[in-house]
This record gives C-alpha cells, sequence and structure tokens, in this order.
C-alpha cells in the first residue's frame, strides 16, 4: 500500500487530511538470539518491511486512533489524561505504554492527534511488529510535541513499554535495531554495555530470504518469560563462586569448567546455549567482515541446532523449514530468527538457486506441517525516520 493510499484511508476516516507520515523498520536478527537479556551480542538489522503512521493535530485531548490491519475495530480513542494499561486495549496499549514513558522521560505532555496505522510486517512471525509499533509511536509524539528525546532514548521506553507496562521480560535488541538502524548495515551490539558498531552488509551473490512458518504466537503466550527465568538461574547458580554479572561474561571453556555449580540439567542446558551463542555471534562479525559468508551460514546451522536442542525453543514449524533449507544446494547456511515458538526463519541463498530453493522448500513444508509457508526477500533499511516526501509510494 503506497503513501497515497494511505492518505485517502486517513480522510476518508477522519474527514481531515494527514499533517505529517512517519515509518518505524520491522527487524531481522541474523543470529545471537536469545543473548540480549543475558548481556552478549546481538546482530540484527532493520528490514523494509515497517509500519507506517499518517497523523494531524486535534484540538483536545484525545488520541483517536485506526489500524488498517485491524480495520474492524474501527476508530478507536482514548483521553490523555488516563494512560493505564487495560487488558483489553489489545494493540491498543502499545501506543498509550509509549506515551506515557514518553511524556515521564521529557518531562513534557503531549496533546490530542489522530493516528492512521499500516504495518506491512506479518503479525506474530517474530520480525518485530510489536517493536516497530512501540518505536513508531515514540517518533511521531516526540516530532510532533518536541519532547527532545534521542533514537537511543525511545529504543530504551520501547523496551519500558514491554517490560513495565505489559509485563514481558524482553532485552532491547529489537527497539535497538529499529530506532538505531542504517541502510545496507547490520548493527553489532554488546547489550551488556550497550557499545554497538555498524558492519557493512553486502551480500553479493547471496540473498536473505525470510521464511515464515505462518504459525503466529505472542511471546505473553509464549516460553519467553520461563526461558528469562532458567538464564537467572543459571547465573545465579554461578555466581556462587563466580564474580559475573551477566552469563555473557563467560566463554564456553570458562563455562565448561563452572557448569557443575547449575544444579538442574535442564537450566545448564539453557546456559550452555547462551554461552555459546555469543561466541557464535563474535566469530559471525568477523565472517561478515571478510564476505566469508559459508562461515556464516555454518554458525548460522550451529545456532539453530543448540536453540533446538540446548535452548528448545523452535518446535515443528521452524525445524521443518530450517532442515528442508539444509537439504537444498545454494544454501549457506538456516536458522529461526527472533523468540522461536513459530514466527520465522531466514536462510542465505546463493542468488541463481533462489526460486529452487523456496519451491524445494515449500513442497516438504506444506505436506509435513499441512499449509504453506511465505517467503520474502529481507532488504535492510534504516530505522525510524519521518516521511518527507508523503506524496511518494513507498
Amino acid at each position: 500500500m503506497d503513501i497515497k493510499a494511505l492518505q485517502a484511508a486517513f480522510l476518508k476516516y477522519f474527514d481531515t487530511q494527514s499533517q505529517r507520515a512517519f515509518f518505524a523498520p520491522g527487524r531481522v536478527n541474523l543470529i545471537g538470539e536469545h543473548i540480549d537479556y543475558n548481556g552478549g551480542h546481538v546482530l540484527p538489522c532493520a528490514i523494509s518491511n515497517g509500519t507506517y503512521g499518517l497523523v494531524s493535530l486535534r484540538s483536545d485531548q484525545k488520541v483517536s486512533c485506526v489500524s488498517l490491519n485491524f480495520e474492524s475495530d474501527g476508530c478507536v480513542s482514548f483521553d490523555l489524561a488516563d494512560l493505564s494499561y487495560q487488558a483489553s486495549d489489545s494493540w491498543l496499549s502499545y501506543i498509550k505504554g509509549m506515551i506515557q514513558y514518553c511524556e515521564e522521560k521529557a518531562g513534557k505532555t503531549v496533546s490530542g492527534f489522530n493516528l492512521l496505522i499500516y504495518g506491512n510486517i506479518p503479525n506474530g512471525a517474530g520480525l518485530s511488529s510489536s517493536a516497530s509499533l512501540e518505536l513508531l509511536i515514540g517518533m511521531i509524539v516526540n516530532q510532533l510535541f518536541d519532547l527532545g528525546l534521542s533514537h537511543l532514548d525511545l529504543a530504551l521506553l520501547g523496551q519500558k513499554v514491554e517490560n513495565n507496562y505489559l509485563g514481558l521480560n524482553t532485552g532491547i535488541m529489537d527497539q535497538f535495531a529499529i530506532g538505531m538502524s542504517r541502510a545496507d548495515s547490520a548493527v553489532y551490539l554488546k547489550v551488556s554495555d550497550m557499545s554497538y558498531e555498524f558492519l557493512p552488509l553486502q551480500l553479493g551473490e547471496v540473498v536473505l530470504l525470510i521464511m515464515n512458518t505462518n504459525k503466529q504466537r505472542k511471546l505473553t503466550d509464549s516460553k519467553y518469560n520461563q526461558r528469562r527465568a532458567e538464564c537467572d538461574q543459571a547465573l545465579a547458580d554461578l555466581q556462587k563462586e563466580c564474580d559475573i554479572t551477566y552469563l555473557c561474561q563467560l566463554r564456553p571453556d570458562q563455562f565448561e569448567a563452572l557448569s557443575h555449580l547449575i544444579e538442574d540439567p535442564t537450566i545448564r542446558q539453557r546456559a550452555k546455549h547462551v554461552v555459546y551463542e555469543d561466541e557464535r555471534t563474535q566469530q559471525a562479525k568477523e565472517a561478515l567482515l571478510a564476505s566469508d559468508w559459508e562461515a556464516f551460514g555454518q554458525l548460522m546451522n550451529q545456532s539453530h541446532q543448540s536453540l533446538r536442542e540446548d535452548y528448545d525453543v523452535t518446535g515443528l514449524e521452524l525445524d521443518t523449514l530450517v532442515e528442508a533449507a539444509w537439504e537444498q544446494e545454494g544454501v549457506l547456511g538456516a536458522r529461526m530468527t527472533g523468540a522461536g515458538m513459530g514466527g520465522c526463519a531466514i536462510a542465505l541463498v546463493k542468488k541463481d538457486r533462489l526460486d529452487s530453493v523456496k519451491d524445494q522448500i515449500q513442497a516438504i513444508y506444506q505436506a509435513k506441517v499441512g499449509y504453506p509457508a511465505s517467503f520474502y526477500l529481507a532488504q535492510s533499511a534504516p530505522g525510524i525516520c519521518e516521511l518527507t516526501a508523503i506524496n511518494e509510494e513507498d
């Protein structure tokens, strides 16, 4: 859907022209899964699929919202005097929570506005549609009301919405990638101290294929919080004899020497994934800088194996996609991406084999799972931005 179509929809719902337009991308994590809440390294990039927001100011203290992804909800409104969480709010919770925390951080209040939202990130696919919406709202109120917040502020506030407003113990990776990314780059982020660098993402003769299981999941209904608690327990066990703040402070050899301190064998497996995944991510940085996609692909494969066997967050659908990809000529590597338990996987594929690879994976997946997967080519994108030329197509 192009910007002109969004402007027409805005006029239809609000009987006035939109004044400004904004965009927040989605993200795909190349490697470094379930690491961001354990103080390690992650390697995401923003993608061109994302969330659009068109706005106009109101003369009152209401925010009136329409999501074209949930048109059956119609136009929903809330008063800025009451930004409290309501379980019935659904997607509106992200908007209310972000406004509340932006106001608190800036020490300023916002006034009413009309908002039309459209996203082309599949919901529940593990490509950060929620974080994209959070950062979109942060960008909108920051720009409309001159709050003076940085993109890093907005990323941290987006995480706060998930942690404090919604009660989900997510890390910072998604919001950081969406807020801070540059085009044609991946972000190498060390979460423990928030240091980061941009790495050139020049794929050359390979493409990054996103493979959607079309099995939706909600993090609040998933194993996510359970895994976070298991990592916390592993850390507590290790801290009895080891002065560390995060699991990812340990290298694999150090972990092997200390792993006996983790009494529960299942929790020991969770910690093993975390430590080894952080090591893989550091190796992946070097492979990316050298454009060694064979090596990068092998690290992706190892990552998925660990997420399947040690972290137990893959499941039939993701395993079927990834294992089918591994069988195909022209696939250099494949792994699940995001939290798991459904959502998406990614594969590094040679360009000249792309069509054949998609066809073969689709046939295997549909035969085993019973419904088709969806495929997209990942295009790296910059982070949140205002669309100045809003008469142009997206």
